[in-house]
């Protein structure tokens, strides 16, 4: 083939492509338009709305196999919220002695066990301080109180349990294989865990105080380290179990054991380790957790806790402490000494805490609102209790004898 058809050839490939693109351009390609601007929605006040809105919220819980509960609601922890009183309040020794197990009793006098002597007394209004008891109960561990009457179960290192009325002046013996005792509101039956060496043998029981009855409420079995014994004031409630349905690494499902079975409400938490407390009448629970949003310090929240209301109104309160350094006031207002600074991991090991001084708050669980209450001393807070009448806080230092006022 010459050169000359070569190059013919050539053009004629080149106009071909040519009239094939022209045609494509004319009837098959589609214009390119530039992209739109879109206006954002403008609220009221002409700011443009960068995010959708979302619709005003209604109170729906989480339910978690039969368990309900309202999402936490954040407490205001502005400036505002959270107030100093102006002055320092004045503390007072009023005993010397090595106080221990502290509680409100009858007539309103405070009542208490004196570790010097092994006596049980009773501090009325004036200050006057009388024997509850001639009986001396050396060398008792703990002490758990009846809230209706002078009778109180006594512990000892060596495992003894003792209930012992100091109206009657009559006792009787509990099995040592019995821990963790609470008393109805009656104060005529105490809860507590029977843990025997077999599996089987371990029981939440309860029994009349004068020993003459016991009934058995639910197996333990591997979980007897999961249960918190601690009676309702309302009686409805006997218990609480860390023994929910698995939920992650920072919650648990919490549930709650009645008497007779009862099938109750379950309630989610925001962290584990959970320590509680009931309110006066039993229809709020103070407790705490810790998780890693709280660097494992424990947390203090309120929620509703009777069997209509288990888990509602689930409120962070944005303190950190344990409710066995709380006290209630009231049903509204709670006392708690709160360390002045906490390790990372304090919820998981609270002696960590054991050597940090305390300052007291005054928590209103309704609005959330603190009134923080600084001490003139480091005091290392054991035991607080508030007697609303006489507008007193007692409270024992862990490295201090005596027992300490707080005027109100």
């Amino acid at each position: 083939m010459d050169k000359k058809r070569i190059a013919f050839l050539i053009i004629f490939i080149l106009v071909s492509i040519g009239i094939g693109y022209a045609l494509y351009r004319v009837f098959f390609a589609g214009s390119i338009t530039p992209p739109t601007t879109t206006t954002p929605p403008i609220t009221q006040d002409g700011d443009p709305i960068l995010f959708p809105i979302a619709g005003e919220g209604t109170d729906i819980g989480i339910v978690v196999d039969g368990g309900t509960g309202q999402l936490p609601t954040s407490i205001d922890v502005s400036p505002e919220n959270t107030r100093t009183t102006d002055t320092i309040p004045q503390i007072s020794q009023s005993l010397d002695n090595t106080v221990a197990n502290m509680r409100i009793g009858a007539n309103n006098n405070l009542q208490f066990y004196n570790r010097d002597d092994g006596k049980f007394y009773a501090k009325d209004i004036n200050g006057t301080v009388k024997q509850l008891s001639d009986e001396v109960f050396f060398n008792v561990s703990d002490v758990t109180w009846s809230a209706k009457n002078n009778t109180a179960v006594l512990e000892y290192p060596d495992g003894a349990n003792i209930i012992y009325n100091f109206d009657t002046k009559k006792q009787v013996t509990l099995p040592k294989h019995w821990e963790d005792f609470s008393f109805s509101s009656q104060g005529d039956h105490i809860a507590a865990k029977s843990v025997g060496l077999a599996r089987e043998n371990k029981w939440l029981v309860y029994t009349n105080t004068d020993g003459s009855e016991t009934y058995q409420i639910e197996a333990l079995g591997d979980n007897a380290d999961k249960v918190i014994v601690d009676w309702s004031p309302n009686e409805q409630i006997v218990a609480l179990a860390r023994t929910g349905a698995a939920m992650g690494v920072d919650r648990e499902e919490i549930l709650f054991v009645g008497l007779h079975g009862e099938n109750y409400r379950s309630m989610v938490v925001e962290g584990r380790g959970i320590e509680a407390a009931w309110s006066p009448t039993g229809d709020k629970l103070l407790y705490s957790v810790y998780s890693a949003r709280s660097d494992y310090k424990p947390e203090l929240w309120i929620v509703d806790a009777t069997p209509q209301t288990i888990g509602q109104n689930r409120k962070l309160l944005n303190v950190e402490t344990w409710p066995d350094k709380c006290t209630f006031s009231s049903e509204r207002y709670v006392y708690c000494a709160v360390p002045v600074t906490l390790q990372t991991g304090a919820g998981l090991a609270p002696s960590l805490a054991e050597t940090t001084p305390n300052y007291l708050v005054k928590i209103d669980t309704n609005s959330g609102s603190k009134s923080v209450i600084p001490l003139e001393e480091n005091y290392v807070i054991d035991e607080l209790f508030v007697d609303e009448q006489a507008g007193i806080l007692y409270f024992t230092d862990s490295y201090s004898s005596g027992l300490f006022e707080v005027a109100l």
